[in-house]
C-alpha cells in the first residue's frame, strides 16, 4: 500500500519553475533519501507536497486520498508534517515550550506529555534543558529540538530537510540514529540531504533529484546497487 503518491508535480515561484512532472510513491513503511545539491528541488518538492509554494500543478495523494486542493493545515490534521531545515523555533521560549507547540492538532496536545517523554526519550539530552530558553542552546541542540517539535504533531508521514545542516560531524551521526529510529510503520519519512553517506544505509531508497527531476531511484535494501528507475 502506498502512504503518498505524487504524480506529474510541477511547482514554482511566481514565473519560476522549480519542479517539472515528479513521479514518487512512497510505501507504508518506508524511509526515503531524497539526494541533491541545493537549488536543484529537494526543499521545494517538500514544500510543493504540503502546499507552501506560490504554485503548482499534478496530484498529491496521501494514503489513497486527494490532497491537491487542500490548504496546508489540512496536512497537518491528516498526518503530515513538514520539518524544515535549519532552526525556525521561538529563541525566548524554552525548550518545553517549543516542544508544546509542535502538538497539533488537539488530539496530539491532549497527550502531550506522552510525546514529549517519547522525543526525550530520542534526545536525552533535552531532559536537563527543558526549563532552558531555546536561544541558550548550542546548535545541535537547537536542531534536536527542532526535530523532535516536528515528532509532536500527530503524523505518520514525516518531510524531513537536511537535518545535518550546519551540524558538527560528532554531533551528526547520533541525531541521525535518533531521527531513524521514529517508528514508520503506518506512514512513512523522507529525508532531503545532500551527503549520500549519512543516509544510504538507513534508509530503503535514493531518490536522486537534478534540475527539478527525479533523474534516478536506487535501492538501498537487499537489491542495493540496482537502479529501479532512470530518466
Amino acid at each position: 500500500m502506498t502512504a503518498l503518491e505524487v504524480r506529474q508535480l510541477s511547482a514554482g515561484y511566481g514565473p519560476v519553475r522549480v519542479l517539472h512532472e515528479i513521479d514518487l510513491q512512497v510505501a507504508l513503511g518506508e524511509r526515503v533519501g531524497l539526494l541533491g545539491l541545493n537549488g536543484h528541488g529537494k526543499t521545494t518538492l517538500m514544500r510543493a507536497i504540503v502546499g507552501l509554494v506560490g504554485w503548482r500543478r499534478g496530484e498529491i495523494e496521501l494514503h489513497g486520498r486527494s490532497m491537491m486542493k487542500s490548504p496546508t493545515h489540512r496536512f497537518a490534521r491528516a498526518g503530515v508534517v513538514m520539518i524544515p531545515q535549519g532552526d525556525a523555533l521561538f529563541p525566548g521560549l524554552t525548550v518545553r515550550e517549543n516542544l508544546d507547540a509542535g502538538a497539533f492538532p488537539a488530539k496530539a496536545w491532549k497527550v502531550r506529555r506522552e510525546r514529549r517523554k517519547m522525543v526525550l526519550d530520542l534526545f536525552p539530552r533535552l531532559g536537563d534543558r527543558l526549563a532552558q530558553p531555546v536561544g541558550t542552546l548550542s546548535g545541535g541542540e537547537r536542531r534536536m529540538v527542532s526535530i523532535g517539535r516536528g515528532l509532536m504533531t500527530d503524523a505518520d508521514v514525516y518531510l524531513i530537510d537536511e537535518p545535518s545542516l550546519g551540524l558538527a560531524p560528532g554531533i551528526i551521526s547520533a541525531l541521525m540514529d535518533s531521527l531513524f529510529s521514529v517508528g514508520v510503520e503506518g506512514g512513512a519519512m523522507i529525508v532531503a540531504e545532500q551527503n549520500r553517506t549519512l543516509i544510504e544505509a538507513r534508509v530503503d531508497r535514493l531518490v536522486h533529484i537534478h534540475g527539478g527531476q527525479i533523474v534516478k531511484v536506487e535501492s538501498t535494501g537487499p537489491a542495493a546497487g540496482a537502479t529501479e528507475g532512470e530518466a
